[in-house]
């Protein structure tokens, strides 16, 4: 092999000749580095020197059958090292024939693809690995959902009878609630009476005076007078019986409504307490409910507001009441701010303020459940928030409701 051609095939790729009968009889540096063999070691040696164990008879015979057929054979054949290490090279052994069309001898030309073939054989390891994995996890997931199922149903049955449990508290600091207010409401009835009452007690002791003088006339003066004392505190009742009504269908109000109620229960209070009150809540704000939740919650906050005054010591007392419509995602809210000037409440007891039986007065004079149940009244009947936040000089209460 002395043409160029053949050099350059020799510098480039492993290549070996044998006779007709695979006996080697050359081999460049290339097959010697690959093999661990010198040179004179291979020479006159059968080409099965580097044969490896694994491969099978069948697939030599195949070699030979194709060769002595006088064709190329194309394979990527697995040898073994002098130093026992597997190699991998893409092989093609071409016949080399004389004149007369008979076979001379064989040459073939390699080239390493060993670190290809571990590569792939790696990959597919892995794949297989993988695949293992993939069957592993199938089956922990399997047994994981049937766990989560389990559990879930556990707590689904947990979660039933602890709704169940709360069902039962609500409803009993709904009526706890509805016991304090009917106190609230029988004080409020108190000091709407106490000054009619003290009208009619001098009303009909001037009447039996004007009887015992024979004054018709000022008797008829002081029965109408009378009569419209009583009538007065017949109203009031009214007022009180019509708060205290338990229907419970909801329906369209007006927010000003409600809050115009609120203010007629609480109208003695407001004057005992000298507290100032702004309204600026304008008409045609309508939500669906029942209006006297709504009322209850109003007469809480502001309940709330005169103990505040109270407790702080407030002698300039006013209270702010201001409705604006709010569009949040083409949805119309209302937002009914009750504001007041009574010093806010503290940062130890702002988190605990919705608590149930949390309350900062004494024990005579708050149950703690009014903030609680007008929270529950908003979120639960009327669908809708109810917040605080402290101002400079005292708090904020807003009730936000969907206009419909």
């Amino acid at each position: 092999m002395s043409n160029p051609y053949q050099e350059a095939i020799e510098n480039s790729n492993i290549v070996s000749k044998t006779d007709i009968n695979g006996i080697i009889t050359f081999v460049n540096d290339e097959f010697c580095k690959i093999s661990g063999y010198s040179y004179d070691e291979l020479i006159g040696q059968n080409h099965n020197i580097v044969r490896h164990p694994d491969v099978s008879t069948s697939n030599f015979e195949d070699l030979w059958q194709t060769i002595l057929s006088k064709k190329p054979f194309k394979a990527t054949v697995k040898n073994l090292s002098k130093n026992g290490s597997t190699v991998y090279l893409n092989t093609t052994i071409t016949p080399i024939l004389d004149k007369n069309e008979n076979i001379v001898e064989f040459i073939a030309i390699r080239y390493d693809v060993t670190a290809e073939v571990e590569l792939k054989k790696s990959l597919e390891e892995k794949e297989k690995e993988l695949e293992q994995l993939n069957l592993n996890l199938e089956q922990k997931v399997k047994e994981q959902t049937k766990q989560l199922k389990e559990l879930n149903k556990t707590l689904e049955n947990r979660v039933n009878e602890e709704i169940k449990k709360n069902e039962e508290k609500q409803k009993l600091l709904f009526w706890q609630s509805r016991m304090a207010s009917l106190g609230q409401m029988l004080a409020n009835i108190a000091h709407q009476w106490r000054q009619p009452l003290t009208e009619l007690n001098l009303t009909l002791f001037n009447m039996k005076k004007a009887s015992i003088n024979n004054n018709e006339k000022k008797v008829d003066e002081l029965y109408k007078e009378s009569k419209t004392l009583i009538s007065s505190m017949s109203s009031t009742i009214d007022d009180f019986t019509n708060f205290f009504n338990p229907q419970k269908e909801k329906k369209s109000f007006e927010i000003k409504d409600a809050i115009n109620e609120a203010l007629i229960i609480l109208r003695k209070v407001i004057e005992l307490e000298n507290i100032h009150i702004q309204i600026d809540v304008p008409i045609d704000y309508k939500v669906i409910g029942v209006s006297n939740e709504l009322s209850q919650v109003v007469i809480n906050l502001i309940q709330n507001s005169k103990d505040a005054f109270i407790q702080n010591d407030i002698t300039n007392r006013t209270i702010i009441i201001t409705l604006k419509e709010e569009l949040i995602l083409d949805k119309k809210y209302a937002l009914l701010e009750i504001k007041d000037n009574a010093g806010g409440i503290s940062k130890e007891n702002i988190d605990k303020i919705f608590d149930p039986y949390f309350t900062t007065k004494y024990k005579s004079q708050g149950t703690g459940l009014g903030l609680f149940m007008s929270k529950m009244i908003i979120e639960k009947s009327l669908e809708g928030e109810l917040s605080h936040k402290n101002i400079d000089d005292g708090s904020i209460f807003i009730i936000k409701l969907i206009l419909g």
